[in-house]
């Protein structure tokens, strides 16, 4: 079964080394990519099926890059982290300030079909 593909931006790199870790070994393909620059590029050469936007990205960025995602691939889903998402249209879910790792990973496990599910679930 295919793992889900998700590119995970965030600005500071050591943040964004442990959590890729943590994705990776949760079961996804996750390639990271460090600040707006490194996002933006990542979408020019590759699908995703998620985009992870971090919650040590600036405002502006976790603003920005969901329309430069769903631009790049309108069927890429976005989750922000750290923000009230629920009135940005090109979001599709967002998580709270403070919400932990293990809430992260139940977002990014929803977007999965329900086949693979059981195998990121591992």
């Amino acid at each position: 079964m295919a793992k889900i593909r998700v590119l995970y931006g965030e600005l500071n790199e050591q943040v964004l080394a442990a959590q890729a870790e943590t994705l990776q070994k949760a079961g996804f393909n996750v390639q990271a990519a460090v600040g707006r620059a490194g996002v933006q590029q990542a979408l020019k050469q590759a699908d995703f099926d998620l985009v992870v936007l971090g919650p040590t990205l600036s405002r502006d960025d976790r603003h920005h890059l969901p329309y430069m995602a769903k631009k790049a691939n309108p069927a890429t889903r976005v989750l922000v982290m750290h923000t009230d998402g629920s009135r940005h249209p090109y979001v599709d879910a967002f998580t709270d300030t403070g919400s932990d790792m293990e809430h992260w990973l139940e977002k990014i496990r929803s977007f999965q079909p329900k086949s693979a599910v059981a195998v990121a679930g591992r």
